[in-house]
């Protein structure tokens, strides 16, 4: 067998093996890299590890600017949540939507769209940290709530001057195909709506219907420390207004950051470096990094860049674009774009499917406009997975005392819906009435 079936089948033993026993799939990922890497393709170490030079990219390696994000944030709102500012956000929450509960997901997805939609790449980072302790202590289902931040972040993800739109945009042209900024950031903008809605429904939405909560009396008061039951704690000292204060500043400089393409995980650990300053007396929470989840992406990600590199990618791309049929290269196209997007970068997965969706559009078969609009929704509604950065990012700010395995599971099995539905729903949608 050639190296990229023997990478594939490494794959799905890779899955079996963490599906049925207790072995991260993480910890997998980087022992298979390195064996399928360095054993079958040739590669050194530096090269698995590193990454390996293509023109003026690096292809491939370990995700050493994911793993900062992951730890840098996780850390910051685990300080965030000690001390007592999580709990005054969530507060501030419940006041928005006037103690009806079931307002609350759809807050949040307005929230994480709106950042998105204005450049912050990693809305769901700052989001997820304040939605899901919210849906903790009033009951609301966390992976309802996590979706809902998700989605809401795809939703907007595409707007002329976000990063996934100017890219798509600029590829497009390019390549010589005609762009229609404003289809592209519509269409995943209603799909995400309309699949938050679906999802409200199905996971728990209805029972919030007519709930009403207090803040003044079911949650901490605003100038107190409140647990994770929302009991009070007394009030908070002039310290913890400092730190408090802080740490709102750090989450805006984060906002405001991402949108001009600073590197969020390192403000992430500047800010969490000044509160441990601040407040050297506190307790420090580093062991409340989600470890377990950085592991799992970093080495499923690491993985990856080996199956690029031993061309498995193009492989099975040439495989699809090689088909006769038009639109069914397209429907088959879109599936490739959604299932590497679950374990790997949505930008990067549309910078190759674009080029290869080039010639059979050209054909004018199928309506180029409407292709990558679909291709766009496939990449990226799929990054509810867990191995996705949204995904990891939800996981890794569960909060704790929650079953995470059992959450895990719950975010694959949405994945995985999603996976299989939503590349058929895009194709139905966008690509099948433009045929001509």
């Amino acid at each position: 067998m050639g190296p990229e079936i023997v990478s594939i089948v490494v794959l799905v033993v890779m899955f079996v093996i963490a599906t049925t026993m207790p072995v991260n799939l993480g910890a997998l990922g980087l022992v298979a890299a390195a064996a399928v890497g360095v054993g079958m393709l040739g590669m050194s170490m530096d090269e698995v590890i590193l990454g390996v030079p293509d023109g003026d990219e690096i292809t491939g390696g370990f995700p050493g600017d994911l793993f900062l994000l992951l730890v840098g944030l996780t850390y910051l709102f685990a300080l965030a949540t000690a001390n007592g500012t999580v709990d005054l956000l969530v507060h501030w929450a419940m006041r928005a939507v006037r103690g009806r509960l079931a307002l609350a997901p759809f807050v949040f997805f307005a929230i994480s769209c709106g950042l998105s939609a204005v450049g912050a790449l990693f809305a769901v980072a700052i989001v997820a940290p304040l939605a899901l302790p919210f849906a903790r202590r009033y009951g609301v289902n966390l992976l309802l709530m996590g979706m809902m931040v998700v989605h809401g972040a795809l939703g907007g993800a595409f707007s002329p001057i976000t990063v996934y739109g100017a890219f798509v945009n600029s590829t497009m042209a390019r390549v010589g195909l005609p762009a229609d900024p404003l289809v592209l950031f519509v269409t995943p903008l209603v799909v995400n709506t309309v699949i938050a809605v679906v999802i409200f429904v199905l996971l728990g939405g209805r029972s919030l219907l007519g709930r009403l909560v207090d803040p003044r009396t079911d949650d901490g008061d605003a100038d107190g420390d409140a647990d994770s039951t929302g009991d009070e704690a007394g009030p908070a000292t002039g310290r913890e207004h400092v730190e408090r204060g802080i740490t709102l500043a750090g989450i805006g400089l984060m906002t405001v950051g991402a949108a001009f393409g600073w590197n969020v995980g390192v403000v992430a650990l500047a800010v969490a470096i000044v509160l441990r300053l601040v407040a050297p007396r506190r307790p420090d929470v580093v062991g409340k990094v989600s470890w377990s989840t950085v592991l799992l992406i970093c080495g499923v990600i690491t993985y990856v860049g080996v199956l690029t590199a031993a061309g498995t990618i193009d492989f099975v791309s040439s495989g699809i674009t090689a088909i006769g049929a038009p639109v069914l290269a397209a429907l088959l196209l879109c599936y490739l774009g959604g299932v590497l997007s679950a374990f790997a970068s949505s930008v990067a997965i549309l910078g190759v499917a674009i080029p290869l969706a080039v010639p059979f559009l050209q054909q004018g078969a199928v309506s180029a406009v409407g292709m990558v609009a679909a291709l766009a929704v496939a990449a990226t509604v799929v990054d509810v997975s867990p191995f996705s950065t949204n995904g990891a990012l939800i996981l890794a700010n569960a909060p704790a005392g929650i079953d995470r395995d059992r959450f895990y599971r719950q975010m694959l099995a949405y994945a995985g819906v999603v996976v299989a539905a939503g590349p058929l729903l895009a194709w139905g949608l966008l690509v099948l009435p433009a045929v001509r």
